[in-house]
């Protein structure tokens, strides 16, 4: 049988190849389907992105469901996980992502990979991510302090879906997601060029979280063991 830890690794894997998958997918349908209105288009991604992530939690919570590199890396600042752990995590998240992308591409007749060339950059841009970044975490460790953690999944698809509109980033919000989709050069594509500031800009905004985080829930610490509880005992053997 796979260890706990395996799992977990695996389930990141799954759930951010498949997060990915929808995002591309969508954004490549989107574009097909209402090739001459690009609100339309943006509505489709964020719709499908947001029920996506909604069910990929549900699914994947009971072993491990953060699907961001930026989310992990706070659980290791609250000392929820070890290094170890974090790394391998970050890791099948990046390869998971990049998979998604290549079935995303494949799926649609596309060719498995293709540098984006949509340039994505700028101040409003940059902070955007940042904002995006910092309401994502904001959004989970207060749904878990609230003791709802069966609601995190709908109240980070909700919130995802939203930022998809109230940021002028279109909120990628996730290092994982970013990389990944420099490597489909269609409507969600980010630009080799634009990829560096984007991380940049969301660990930022991780920076920003954490430190908010602190302040607001002096039990922080436990929250974040709380959200990482699910692998740490379901997921064993």
């Amino acid at each position: 049988m796979l260890t706990g830890f395996v799992r977990r690794a695996l389930a990141e894997f799954v759930g951010t190849a498949f997060l990915v998958t929808a995002v591309v997918g969508s954004g490549i349908a989107a574009a097909r389907l209402s090739p001459d209105d690009a609100g339309l288009q943006l509505l489709e991604n964020s719709l499908i992105t947001g029920a996506a992530l909604v069910a990929l939690i549900l699914a994947l919570q009971p072993v491990s469901a953060a699907f961001n590199p930026v989310v992990t890396l706070i659980e290791r600042a609250f000392g929820a996980l070890t290094w170890a752990t974090a790394g391998v995590l970050i890791v099948a998240q990046i390869l998971g992502g990049l998979l998604g992308a290549v079935v995303a591409n494949v799926m649609f007749d596309l060719p498995a990979v293709s540098i984006a060339a949509h340039e994505r950059s700028g101040f409003g841009m940059w902070l955007g991510e940042v904002v995006a970044t910092l309401g994502l975490v904001l959004v989970i460790f207060g749904v878990v302090r609230s003791g709802r953690d069966q609601l995190v999944a709908f109240a980070v698809g909700g919130y995802i879906t939203a930022a998809y509109w109230f940021t002028s980033s279109t909120s990628f919000a996730n290092p994982a997601v970013t990389v990944s989709r420099m490597f489909s050069d269609t409507f969600t594509g980010i630009a080799p060029s634009s990829v560096a500031m984007f991380v940049g800009m969301q660990l930022v905004g991780g920076a920003l979280a954490y430190g908010l985080v602190r302040v607001l829930y002096p039990e922080a610490v436990a929250v974040a063991e709380r959200i990482t509880a699910a692998g740490d005992t379901r997921g064993k053997d």
